[in-house]
């Protein structure tokens, strides 16, 4: 197979969608690599790395989509490169398509094959392929939460441990997966109040018995979020439905009734966020303010430290990547249930039935879509 790898072009994204590992084991294969000039260079992976490993390297994007049949990336494709989709081709990105009709329209408009790593599934019912970046951005999360609660940032001038004779600050966190967890271990180790609130009585059970009632776990309804989140200096919206848009849990009446200078970040972005007024910032502009409560709403946060990133996310995907290469597209997902639930769009379908709901689409079952093209 013919694997392509673009460069990423959204704002401040540096991430790539192979490592030179990757390519080597795909070379090793029999299967052809092509890389866009200069795509790994923001992480320090040069053209000659590339090539070392076994890749070709092309002139640019165009070159690089008219050579593949499967193209790998990291974030959604953007409009110019959605243009550049052909029916003939596999697309293996992270895509978030229910709170984004227009890039959803246009990739059922290009007939191509569109696999996302955000509903990829595994034995356990986890999501794998979003576990490394979820990971990524709840530990960022906490790191973000505290520089926007700096004075110059528009935040409170609170420092999330406090110092002896002075208060910690308060964090919640909206959600006990992947991220939250992660975020929670962050706020921990830098000293803060931290309470974790989820719908799962088995998932505060866990966070107890880890964190050794150093948070405190708190069921979240309705009155929960209105104590807490009220009361916090920062809040982290860690929730996430797979394939679906996220709920929106927190409403412009929570903020008004916020301290000035707290803070509120949204990792559930990419989702379209768990805020009611959160809207997509990017790494060069990444904060603003709403009834005095600052927000970080950045919807690429792992790339801000995008070598880590790459080289995590290319962990977990690197298996999945050798598996379409080596059967084939349509043999790789017949075989693999797990593989299948990533399917979202193929050949004009909407594959995914959250997307499908979210977004006014006829639902077709993915391994019926792949019997009928």
């Amino acid at each position: 197979m013919r694997i392509g790898v673009p460069k990423e072009i959204k704002n401040h994204e540096y991430r790539i969608g192979l490592i030179p590992a990757t390519v080597r084991e795909l070379v090793a294969r029999g299967h052809e690599v092509f890389v866009e000039t200069d795509a790994g260079l923001g992480i320090g992976l040069d053209n000659a790395t590339y090539e070392a490993a076994g890749a070709t390297i092309l002139a640019d994007a165009p070159a690089v989509f008219a050579t593949a049949e499967m193209i790998v990336k990291v974030k959604e494709p953007q409009a110019v490169e959605r243009a550049m989709l052909r029916p003939d081709q596999t697309l293996f990105t992270y895509l978030h398509l229910a709170p984004d009709p227009d890039q959803t329209r246009e990739l059922v408009a290009s007939g191509a094959t569109c696999i996302a790593y955000e509903t990829v599934t595994d034995n356990n019912g986890s999501l794998p392929l979003l576990a490394p970046m979820s990971e990524v951005a709840g530990r960022l999360s906490i790191q973000a939460g505290a520089w926007c609660l700096e004075k110059a940032h528009g935040g409170a001038g609170v420092l999330l441990g406090g110092v002896p004779g002075v208060a910690a600050a308060k964090v919640v966190i909206i959600g006990g997966g992947v991220v939250g967890f992660n975020a929670a271990q962050m706020a921990v180790g830098m000293g803060a109040n931290v309470v974790i609130l989820d719908r799962s009585l088995e998932v505060l059970r866990r966070f107890d018995a880890l964190f050794d009632s150093r948070i405190e776990t708190i069921y979240s309804d309705i009155e929960s979020i209105d104590k807490y989140v009220c009361d916090a200096d920062l809040v982290i919206g860690a929730v996430l439905i797979p394939g679906a848009a996220a709920p929106k849990l927190v409403n412009r009446g929570h903020l008004e009734k916020m301290r000035a200078g707290s803070v509120v970040v949204d990792v559930a972005i990419d989702q379209g966020g768990c805020f009611e007024t959160s809207k997509a910032t990017t790494h060069q502009d990444p904060i603003y303010t709403v009834s005095g409560v600052v927000h970080y709403c950045v919807a690429n946060m792992p790339g801000a430290v995008a070598r880590t990133s790459t080289f995590a996310l290319n962990n977990a995907t690197q298996p999945f990547v050798l598996r379409i290469a080596d059967k084939g597209t349509k043999q790789a997902l017949l075989d693999d249930e797990h593989l299948l639930n990533g399917l979202n769009v193929h050949r004009g379908m909407v594959t995914c039935e959250e997307v499908a709901h979210d977004l006014g689409y006829d639902f077709v079952p993915p391994a019926r879509a792949l019997e009928t093209n």
